[in-house]
């Protein structure tokens, strides 16, 4: 079923909530969705950063609200 967006005219907000939107209808089936196998890949390359200290992570609650800032 098509839907129909001007993603071009929103909002970085109203785009980010639109994300969240499709990512809680993903994860209403978790079944239904199969990951590549490169997401592995990245996923054990990340790992290896975290671990080594050349990279850091931040709580989703912090990431939303600076891409929620974006917008404003």
């Amino acid at each position: 079923m098509p839907v129909d967006f001007h993603i071009e005219t929103m909002s970085v907000a109203e785009k980010v909530q639109l994300l969240e939107s499709v990512w809680q209808s993903l994860c209403s089936r978790p079944g239904d969705v199969q990951s590549p196998e490169w997401h592995g890949e990245v996923l054990e390359e990340r790992r290896r950063r975290l671990d080594d200290g050349r990279a850091t992570v931040t709580a989703w609650a912090e990431a939303k609200a600076r891409l929620l800032q974006l917008g404003r």
